[in-house]
């Protein structure tokens, strides 16, 4: 690059971020397209429809029946917006709740009634009644002849479906004849038999995409519900958290931002405001890819913003670290920024690559918020890589050729004390041990005390669902204001989630399960406090909008995404002692964070998943760098100095990135903290906790695990 270029590649990076401001803020054309405002935003944000059913009939459904249909309905719903939710009210009712959309009747004649699917033959007699498919899963096939990708559904039928679907595809296979997949009165498919169907299971070809496929699929999966459902009524919600909750959190934002501005710049000089630039282009960026990929952003799709921010600052970190300890072997500013780039590569790639593996985990196995916190979390690290590899190197590059030379504004790396980390790990483990022990003993308290070893929240245990009307218009600021505190001072409990119904003076209140004498002082409060009428007060009782089966779902996906970054470390480092120690870890920073919240007593919800998985991704993160630091000192040293020496003083050269990223990303969160909601400090304080034991498990644990490891198991050079 030469100046002409350089003076080009500034002016063209001052235009990008006035034009990338000028879109974020009111998009490109009049409706805003591109802007932040035009994100679709989940019913926390935003708000959205929510409609409730009822079993139809007089028969009371089983227990078994209904949670099948409850996590049915979860699947069938999430085809509009991961982010929706399925969950029961009282005995025989179903909520879905849908964020982002406005049009309650468009949904309720694309949803259909649930449990009304049958398959009739041309002569119009069933021959399958819905609930003898026990599954429909959308697919890709080769066809054989032709030699091109079809998209199929899967059919796989009960023990009794069998049976009958032999009988009926053996008669109509004799003249090819058609057999009507109806729905709701609607026929959404007519597949032809071609052969007879004995083997429990069929293909449905002939779906022009994998999008058509999945939404027959899911047809077929609600139509086929043991019990069938009929609308009770429908609702236009407003957003949970009312636009004071987002401008704060927006202003927070804005504050970290600026924090962590001031913070490269002071510490790093050039190569920090050069960050700062990159950084800043890197969130116009992901502001466009959430609106380009239509992802719906929730609380725990903020998560995965922050923790992408975090990595990409970390990444500058790790090369600005990597430049300075050049400049100190006596190189020229080009020549340790060419060498800098590549020796901080390997970390950068692997760190990335790691968290990526779980993000697409967890977005393939995953359910509802853990969905929506992996594609965030995904797209913010791809783009965060591009940031810190591309914009970076390119501004740096540039500002040097326009010259500024002097090492100076570069800063030098000082030969950095070895700290003797390892002659304290029995001290470290000590104080690890009795971190998580105490979260045990305190999970026992809370069990004997409360009944439960952590505070659930309702989306977890459940609660009551208090419908008011007013005799006003109540806005989501004035319930949040006024009602929302009179609320928790009842129940003593700050888990109180608030709905606006648009259009009329009706709101929701969701809390924890109350008793009669809770009930009624909250009635009494109502009627006293805003003069509303007692007899438009109802109360239900409200299942966990996080099932069971939804639980298995998380822990499978954690469990698949933990496996997955253990073999990539074995086999990126040649040695599985790594990939252990890393994992190791990573149990132990969720351990230590759950005695966090046993301890605090804070919320667990929703955001508890996305701030457990932000952990798991922020620790693996800055365990890679340091274990990138050890590999590359076992290569270069060699058999010259003691195992010990190495890990010792692997550890103190990648010290100060260890604590600067851990601020800077701890700045992020903090000004979550102090400027949030109740539901967001609840979010923020957690996360505060888990980037402190990240980074504490990173230095002082994990190298000390490794060298157990390598030292006592297996060959190696002993201490």
């Amino acid at each position: 690059m030469n100046k002409k270029k350089g003076i080009l590649t500034l002016i063209l990076t001052l235009a990008a971020l006035c034009g990338g401001a000028y879109i974020t803020l009111f998009g490109i054309n009049a409706d805003g397209r591109g802007s932040a405002g035009n994100i679709k935003q989940g019913l926390d944000l935003a708000g959205g429809v929510s409609i409730t059913y009822q079993v139809a009939g007089e028969q009371e459904p089983t227990e078994a029946d209904m949670n099948d249909t409850v996590y049915k309905m979860q699947k069938r719903v999430q085809t509009y917006n991961k982010e929706a939710i399925a969950y029961r009210e009282g005995t025989d009712r179903i909520n879905i709740e849908i964020p982002g959309v406005s049009d309650a009747n468009a949904i309720l004649t694309d949803l259909g009634k649930p449990g009304s699917l049958v398959f009739i033959d041309q002569e119009q007699n069933v021959v399958l009644e819905g609930t003898d498919v026990a599954d429909a899963q959308p697919g890709t096939h080769t066809n054989q002849q032709m030699g091109n990708l079809e998209y199929i559904v899967q059919l796989t039928l009960t023990d009794s479906g069998k049976e009958k679907f032999a009988a009926a595809t053996t008669e109509a296979a004799k003249t090819r004849d058609i057999i009507y997949i109806v729905y709701d009165g609607e026929v959404i498919s007519a597949p032809s038999v071609n052969e007879p169907i004995t083997g429990g299971s069929a293909q449905i070809s002939g779906m022009s995409s994998y999008e058509e496929a999945e939404r027959l699929a899911s047809q077929i999966r609600i139509g086929g519900l043991k019990i069938e459902l009929e609308e009770l009524r429908s609702n236009v919600v407003g957003a949970q958290l009312g636009e004071e909750a987002i401008a704060a959190s927006l202003k927070a934002g804005a504050i970290g931002f600026g924090l962590v501005a001031v913070f490269m710049i002071a510490v790093y000089y050039i190569p920090g405001l050069a960050s700062v630039l990159a950084l800043a282009l890197y969130i116009i960026l992901v502001i466009l890819a959430l609106n380009g990929f239509d992802i719906t952003l929730t609380l725990p799709g903020i998560a995965g913003i922050i923790l992408s921010i975090g990595m990409a600052v970390d990444a500058n970190v790790i090369i600005f670290a990597r430049i300075r300890e050049e400049l100190a072997t006596g190189k020229t500013v080009k020549s340790s920024m060419k060498v800098g780039f590549q020796k901080a590569l390997s970390a950068i790639v692997d760190g990335n690559i790691t968290t990526l593996i779980a993000a697409a985990v967890l977005g393939w196995l995953g359910s509802g918020s853990v969905k929506g916190f992996a594609q965030t979390l995904a797209l913010g690290i791809v783009l965060s890589m591009f940031s810190a590899l591309v914009i970076t190197r390119l501004i740096l590059n540039a500002f040097y050729v326009v010259g500024i030379q002097d090492a100076k504004w570069y800063g030098v790396g000082k030969e950095k004390k070895v700290i003797s980390f390892l002659s304290k790990k029995k001290i470290f483990f000590a104080v690890s041990i009795l971190a998580i022990i105490s979260g045990f003993v305190f999970m026992g308290i809370n069990k004997s005390t409360t009944g439960e070893v952590l505070n659930y929240s309702l989306e977890f245990r459940g609660g009551t669902s208090t419908n008011i009307t007013f005799n006003e218009d109540m806005d989501i600021n004035r319930i949040n204001d006024e009602i929302v505190p009179l609320v928790e001072q009842i129940t003593g409990d700050g888990n109180v989630q608030p709905q606006k119904v648009t259009g009329t003076n009706e709101v929701i209140i969701k809390t924890r399960t109350l008793n009669v004498e809770e009930r009624e002082a909250l009635n009494n409060a109502m009627v006293e406090t805003f003069g509303v009428d007692a007899e438009k007060i109802t109360a239900e009782s409200i299942s966990a909008t996080i099932s069971n089966e939804m639980k298995q779902d998380a822990v499978l996906a954690v469990v698949v995404a933990t496996i997955c970054m253990l073999i990539y470390i074995w086999l990126r480092f040649k040695d599985i002692r790594f990939g252990a120690s890393a994992v190791i870890a990573l149990l132990h920073d969720v351990l230590v964070v759950l005695a966090f919240y046993a301890a605090v007593k804070i919320s667990v919800g929703n955001t508890f998943i996305a701030c457990m998985l932000t952990i798991v991704g922020y620790s693996i993160n800055a365990t890679i760098v340091i274990f990138d630091r050890i590999r590359e000192n076992v290569k270069e040293m060699g058999n010259k100095e003691d195992l010990q020496e190495v890990v010792n003083r692997s550890i103190s050269q990648t010290l100060t990135r260890s604590i600067f990223t851990s601020l800077t990303t701890f700045f992020m969160v903090a000004a979550l903290y102090v400027l949030g909601v109740t539901s967001i400090k609840e979010f923020a304080l957690p996360l505060m906790a888990g980037i402190v034991c990240g980074a504490y498990s990173s230095v002082c644990i994990t190298g000390a695990l490794w060298y157990l490891m390598r030292t006592k198991i297996g060959t190696g050079k002993k201490a």
